[in-house]
């Protein structure tokens, strides 16, 4: 038997078209082509891989509470509140990393919860403030965490063969004392007990273990690991004060799964790869010198993760640390980079940084540049030549470059 829809039912029904439209228009739809999708599994990965991805998946987007240990002091509490959608950050959410100068020696002043800026704080306590005698300090943006795997994959051979002088570049590793937990793969060189770093805005990190376990304590603030149990404090009202959370805070599991889902995001997609402008962008990057240290093409070396193993990738980088000249020296050094030289960034997902910046472009390490062009300009010292050459071109091949990278 029909029944007639009543009238409370009508306007019920109304009500909820409505609500879902109005949901439609706070919420944009999901991007329709997979090549926008900043997230993914790289092509290849067996079931129990796929499994821990997933582990590590919840756990990036997990938000910490201070019954979990967050604190006194943090950052942030997730890892997903900096790398949106596993894209680049912005200067609302960068990380201020400080220290001292005197004469030649610099003082990351750890006595006073350096070298990062943790300025909030769990209920009933201050967050940090810059110390007093703290005289230099960078800001840095979150970088894009896809395809992770495949720069942890490279050997250490691959990068040492794009160092020192060549096509008038002199890029060079940064040799990193390794933390007490690394353990040597065959991909790494020693040189007198130190390794190649690769990850960070100046090569600081060796592994993307150490890279997690560093993040999870300073970049969020105490969420200690079986890796490192030393807690962070507030210098300015007394050792680890208002936390009674035991450390560890995380097992060894926890930070495992974590860099099994960073090992297994796939690579950044690129887009309009026949475009002809794209194309005719690409030469004329090269052709300016860019790509001397901006490589585009590397080879893994073999991996215990079959789908990472001498794969061919494109990052446009040489990830070594190049002089980028006084404009950008933030008097912080790192390792055994100085305060002017920089890792080449990878270049890779560039096109698709404003997903997760809301639209706007912040690049750089600090995101000061809110355009290609800007960022072009930025650069200093090596990298000088390359910049004066691509101001010298006419408008049209300028534009040519920047859709190119668009497409990255």
């Amino acid at each position: 038997m029909k029944r007639k829809l009543t009238h409370k039912a009508v306007i019920c029904i109304i009500l909820l078209v409505t609500s879902l439209e109005a949901c439609q228009k706070l919420f944009p739809a999901a991007p329709k082509a997979e090549d926008d999708i900043s997230n993914g599994v790289v092509p290849g990965l067996t079931t129990q891989q796929l499994a821990e991805h997933a582990v590590g998946d919840n756990e990036f987007s997990h938000i910490f509470t201070q019954q979990e240990g967050l604190g006194p002091v943090f950052n942030q509490a997730s890892c997903n509140s900096c790398h949106i959608g596993n894209g680049k950050g912005t200067p609302v959410t960068a990380l201020t990393r400080y220290g001292k100068i005197t004469g030649s020696a610099f003082d990351s002043l750890v006595n006073e919860n350096g070298p990062d800026l943790l300025p909030n704080a769990i209920p009933g306590y201050l967050g940090d403030v810059m110390p007093s005698d703290a005289n230099a300090f960078t800001h840095r943006i979150a970088p894009m965490v896809m395809g992770q795997g495949f720069i942890a994959a490279l050997a250490d051979s691959t990068i040492l063969a794009n160092a020192y002088p060549h096509d008038g570049v002199s890029g060079r590793p940064n040799y990193i004392t390794p933390t007490p937990f690394f353990i040597p793969q065959p991909i790494h060189i020693a040189l007198n007990g130190k390794y190649i770093g690769r990850f960070g805005k100046k090569a600081i990190k060796v592994s993307l273990q150490d890279q997690v376990v560093f993040a999870l304590k300073t970049d969020l603030g105490g969420i200690t690991s079986d890796y490192d149990q030393t807690d962070v404090s507030n210098y300015l009202v007394g050792i680890n004060t208002g936390n009674l959370v035991q450390d560890p805070r995380v097992s060894a599991g926890f930070v495992n799964h974590l860099v099994m889902y960073l090992r297994t995001l796939k690579v950044p997609p690129r887009r309009n790869t026949n475009d002809p402008d794209v194309i005719a962008g690409e030469q004329l990057f090269t052709g300016i010198g860019c790509a001397s240290c901006h490589i585009s093409t590397m080879v893994t070396a073999t991996s215990d993760i079959v789908a990472l193993s001498n794969q061919t990738f494109h990052p446009f980088s040489d990830f070594l640390l190049h002089d980028m000249g006084s404009g950008l020296d933030d008097g912080v050094p790192e390792g055994s980079a100085q305060s002017f030289e920089w890792r080449t960034a990878p270049l890779w997902g560039v096109g698709l940084s404003g997903n997760s910046q809301g639209g706007q472009l912040f690049l750089m390490h600090d995101g000061r540049a809110t355009s290609f062009s800007d960022a072009i300009a930025l650069h200093g010292g090596e990298a000088a030549s390359r910049s004066q050459r691509f101001f010298a071109l006419s408008t049209q091949q300028q534009q040519l470059i920047i859709k190119f990278l668009q497409s990255l």
